[in-house]
C-alpha cells in the first residue's frame, strides 16, 4: 500500500495541471456560455496523449494505467469538468476498441481516435432503457455481410459532432446475452441525430439522440462475438465510472481551492470569514470528503489495473462516493460564497452544474448501490 505518486506520475500530473490551467481554464466560461464544443482544445489534449491514456502504444496510445487516468482527469476537470468528461468518454470507447477489437479493427480505428482526428461516442442508453440497460430495444438484423439497425439511443455525448458511435444493439433474444457491440461510422446510410438537448450543465459537449433507420453496418464492425456486447459495455463502464468520479474530484477541488481563498479574503463583521469557526469546520469537512473520495477512486483504479476480483464493487463504491461528495463540496462552496456563488461571474455555479449529472450517468448512484448490495449478498459472500 503506497499513497505516494511515482516520479513519472508527478511529472504527467504537473503537465496536465499546467495544460489545463493555461489552455482550458481561461476559455471554459465562454465555452459553457456559448455551448461551444471545443474540438481544437480536445485535440491539443490528445497531442499530449490524453485521448488514449490506457490504450496500448502500438497505435498511438499512452499505455498508462487506470490510476494514471484518474490523476489526469482530476487535473483536466479542475479547469473544465464538462470537457474533461467528454474526453473520458472518448477514452473509454478507444479502450474498448483496443481491448476487444481485432488487429484489423484496431489498426483501422485507433490511429485517428488517439489523435482525436476522429471523435467517439458511447451508445448504450435508450429512451425506454436507462438503468435497465439489458432491456435495450435497438435491433440489428443480419443481412448477408451487414447488420441492419433500427432503434434510437438517448443522451449521447458528442452525437452529431463525432465520427465513431460504439453502439450496443440486440442481435439475439431478450436479456444481456442477446446484445452485441457495433462500431457505427458517421456518414453511414440510415444514421441520423435528434435535436441538440438543452441541458443544465455539460454545455461544452453536444448531447442528442442517435437514430438508426435501416442503418447498414458491416459485420466486420462488430467487436467480439455476437452476444458479447453487454459484457463489453459493462467492462467499459467500470473504467468509465472511475473517470467520471475523477472528474468530480477535479471540479470539487477547484471549488475547495476557490472557497479557501474566498474565506481568507472576504471580510464580514470586521474580520475574515476564515476566522469564524463554523466556516472553518465546513472547509475542513469539504477537504476531508475530497481526500476520502480521491483515495476510493485510486483504490478502484488500482483494483482494475490489477484485475482484482473485487474491482467491480470497488469501482461502483468509488463512483457512488466520489460523485456524491463532489456535488456536496461544490454545493457547500456555493453556499460559502453567498450571493457571489450564484453569479456566472464566478466559477462555482459552473462546476456545480457540471458535476451534478455525474450522480446520474455511467450508471446512477442508485444502481451503484444495487451493484454493491448484490455483491455483498451474493453466494460468494454467504
Amino acid at each position: 500500500m503506497d499513497f505516494v505518486l511515482s516520479d513519472e506520475q508527478r511529472a504527467f500530473q504537473e503537465t496536465a495541471r499546467v495544460f489545463a490551467r493555461e489552455e482550458w481554464l481561461p476559455h471554459a466560461p465562454f465555452w459553457d456560455e456559448r455551448q461551444e464544443f471545443p474540438v481544437e482544445a480536445l485535440r491539443s489534449a490528445a497531442a499530449l496523449g490524453f485521448a488514449a491514456i490506457y490504450v496500448g502504444e502500438e497505435f498511438g496510445g499512452s499505455g498508462l494505467g487506470r490510476v494514471d487516468a484518474a490523476i489526469l482527469f482530476e487535473e483536466l476537470a479542475a479547469a473544465c469538468v464538462s470537457t474533461a468528461a467528454y474526453l473520458s468518454i472518448h477514452n473509454m470507447v478507444s479502450w474498448m476498441i483496443d481491448r476487444f477489437g481485432s488487429s484489423e479493427q484496431r489498426a483501422r480505428f485507433l490511429p485517428k481516435l488517439t489523435t482525436m482526428d476522429h471523435l467517439a461516442s458511447y451508445c448504450l442508453t435508450e429512451p425506454g432503457s436507462g438503468s435497465d440497460a439489458a432491456a435495450l430495444a435497438t435491433r440489428a438484423r443480419r443481412d448477408g455481410g451487414d447488420y441492419v439497425l433500427n432503434g434510437t439511443k438517448a443522451f449521447i455525448s458528442g452525437a452529431g459532432a463525432g465520427d465513431i458511435y460504439l453502439a450496443m444493439v440486440r442481435t439475439g433474444g431478450e436479456g444481456p446475452r442477446g446484445i452485441s457491440c457495433l462500431v457505427v461510422e458517421n456518414g453511414t446510410s440510415g444514421l441520423s441525430f435528434g435535436k441538440k438537448e438543452k441541458k443544465l450543465g455539460w454545455n461544452t459537449q453536444p448531447t442528442a439522440m442517435v437514430i438508426f433507420e435501416d442503418c447498414r453496418v458491416p459485420v466486420a464492425n462488430r467487436l467480439g462475438d455476437e452476444g458479447e456486447g453487454f459484457r463489453i459495455a459493462m467492462m467499459g463502464l467500470d473504467g468509465g465510472r472511475l473517470n467520471i468520479a475523477a472528474c468530480s474530484l477535479g471540479g470539487a477541488r477547484a471549488c475547495l481551492e476557490a472557497t479557501r481563498a474566498h474565506l481568507l479574503e472576504r471580510r464580514q463583521f470586521g474580520r475574515p470569514l476564515g476566522e469564524f469557526q463554523a466556516l472553518q469546520f465546513k472547509l475542513a469537512d469539504m477537504a476531508t470528503e475530497l481526500d476520502a473520495a480521491r483515495l476510493m477512486v485510486w483504490r478502484g483504479a488500482a483494483s482494475l489495473d490489477a484485475a482484482d476480483p473485487h474491482a467491480v464493487i470497488h469501482c461502483a463504491m468509488a463512483k457512488r462516493f466520489a460523485t456524491d461528495a463532489g456535488f456536496r463540496i461544490c454545493n457547500e462552496a456555493l453556499q460559502l460564497f453567498g450571493g457571489y456563488g450564484y453569479l456566472k461571474d464566478f466559477p462555482i455555479e459552473r462546476y456545480l452544474r457540471d458535476v451534478r449529472v455525474h450522480q446520474i450517468l455511467e450508471g446512477t448512484n442508485e444502481i451503484m448501490r444495487v451493484i454493491i448490495a448484490r455483491r455483498l449478498l451474493g453466494p460468494s459472500n454467504a
